[in-house]
């Protein structure tokens, strides 16, 4: 299950970062919302120069499934 419908149509890193950040609007409290922002700033820095189609693949499934679980964390936390 993704966070945000629309998951399954996420491609491309740019399509990934735009996913991200419109799940993070859905987090409660804005240090919340502005953490998690942060952090996918940060790892799209480190991933920048990844040129694997493979291995972007593997991020970015990887990043959905991060994401559904910080959002199955808070939703739970209501």
């Amino acid at each position: 299950m993704a966070p945000l419908p629309g998951a399954e149509l996420v491609k491309s890193p740019l399509q990934l970062y735009r996913y991200l950040l419109r799940c993070c609007k859905l987090l409660p409290g804005k240090n919340v919302q502005e953490h998690y922002k942060h952090m996918i700033r940060q790892s799209f820095h480190v991933h920048a120069d990844e040129d694997n189609p493979e291995r972007i693949r593997q991020i970015i499934k990887r990043s959905i499934e991060d994401a559904d679980w910080v959002m199955e964390k808070y939703k739970k936390q209501k």
